[in-house]
C-alpha cells in the first residue's frame, strides 16, 4: 500500500526489452534502498513495481531495477517513458508510516490526458480528459491519484477534471514537466468506487 506523498523524482538511465515486457533502471538517492529488500513493492508514478535489483552507482546515486510487464506497460504511461524521463517515487507503506495523503493501491485503473495548464505565481492549474466511464467516481473535492500523487479535486467536474497544484508539489514531482497532450497515470479512491459500484448494484436489483 501506498499513500501518495512522493518521496523523490527519479531519473530514467536504462530501459532493456526483454520479450513482452522491460527491465527498467532508475537513479535514487542512497536514502531510497536503505533497507530494502528484493521482492519489494515501489511505487514508480504510482504503479506498483517489484524491485528486482539495486546498489550503488557512484558516491552520490544508487539505483533500483524493475521488470515491467505488457499488461503494466498498455495501462500506464510508463509505455512512454525514455532514457532520462523523471518519475515519481514511492516506498510502500510500512506500519508506523504517516498516512499523509490516502490509500492507494499501486494499481492504476486508467490514463487521463492532460487538456489544459495554466501557471500563476503562486499555483498552478492542471486540467484533464478522462475516459466517459470513468466519470462516475469523479467529484469535486473527493481524491484523486495522478502519477502516483494525492490529489483533491478541483470544483470543476465535468467532461474535464482539475486539481490544483502549489509550488512545492510541484518542485516535489513530474506535474511540473506536464505539457497539453501527456499522458498521466489516474488511480480513483477505493472508497468511492466501492460506493458507486454498490449503489450501481442495488440499482441494477430493483
Amino acid at each position: 500500500m501506498f499513500t501518495g506523498i512522493v518521496q523523490s523524482q527519479a531519473e530514467v538511465i536504462a530501459l532493456i526489452s526483454k520479450n513482452n515486457a522491460i527491465r527498467l533502471r532508475i537513479s535514487v538517492e542512497h536514502s531510497l534502498i536503505s533497507h530494502l529488500d528484493a521482492g519489494a513493492s515501489v511505487a514508480i508514478n504510482g504503479v506498483c513495481l517489484t524491485a528486482v535489483e539495486f546498489g550503488r552507482l557512484d558516491s552520490e546515486n544508487s539505483f533500483i531495477d524493475f521488470d515491467v510487464i505488457d499488461e503494466t506497460l498498455r495501462v500506464s504511461n510508463l509505455a512512454d517513458i525514455k532514457i532520462g524521463s523523471k518519475v515519481n517515487v514511492e516506498r510502500s507503506l510500512k506500519i508506523g508510516d504517516e498516512i499523509g495523503g490516502h490509500m492507494l493501491s499501486g494499481h492504476v485503473h486508467t490514463q487521463a490526458v492532460s487538456e489544459e495548464r495554466i501557471d500563476s505565481e503562486d499555483n498552478c492549474t492542471l486540467r484533464f480528459e478522462v475516459a466517459p466511464e470513468y466519470l462516475k467516481y469523479i467529484f469535486a473535492k473527493g481524491f484523486i491519484s495522478i502519477n502516483g500523487i494525492s490529489l483533491t479535486l478541483g470544483a470543476e467536474v465535468g467532461r474535464l477534471f482539475s486539481v490544483h497544484l502549489i509550488p512545492e508539489t510541484l518542485a516535489r514531482t513530474n506535474l511540473q514537466h506536464v505539457t497539453v497532450g501527456d499522458k498521466v497515470n489516474i488511480e480513483f479512491d477505493q472508497q468511492t468506487m466501492t460506493i458507486v459500484q454498490t449503489i450501481e448494484r442495488m440499482k441494477l436489483s430493483h
